[in-house]
């Protein structure tokens, strides 16, 4: 169990670097002046993307597995729902970073610079939450 816990963390830590990088890159994209930047910045966008992808799964499915040793317990605790949900807005979060690296890459996307440093705190949010969550239960 404890192999699996410590897949589960580096899973995070790796998905959660790419949640936090992607969307600043956005901002530097939604800033850029000329299109040698913004042809550099699609490179970084897509291969990121990529890479965080397969985390988000391993964190998903190692998770899973975690729970499964015990789900009458986790499915009781009301700590463990509220984190469940906040994983789904995370899912989402991620779908939606996905929908912008497409726009993006087609020259599409006209959202500001400010949009993405505002989106840029929403998985901070999320991490202070999950983390309150599974070390503190606070109920």
């Amino acid at each position: 169990m404890l192999w699996i816990k410590a897949f589960h963390i580096i899973a995070i830590v790796c998905w959660f670097a790419g949640i936090f990088y992607l969307p600043r890159l956005f901002v530097y994209h939604a800033m850029a002046e000329d299109q040698a930047t913004r042809e550099h910045l699609k490179i970084m966008e897509r291969k990121l993307y990529r890479f965080m992808s397969p985390f988000a799964v391993f964190t998903l499915v190692f998770g899973g597995w975690l729970a499964s040793y015990n789900w009458a317990y986790y499915w009781q605790s009301k700590w463990f729902i509220a984190k469940s949900v906040l994983v789904v807005i995370l899912i989402i979060y991620h779908g939606v970073c996905g929908h912008f690296v497409q726009q993006l890459q087609q020259d599409r996307c006209q959202r500001s610079h400010v949009f993405y440093r505002w989106f840029n705190e929403v998985p901070v949010l999320v991490l202070f939450a999950v983390v309150i969550l599974v070390v503190v239960k606070p109920f």
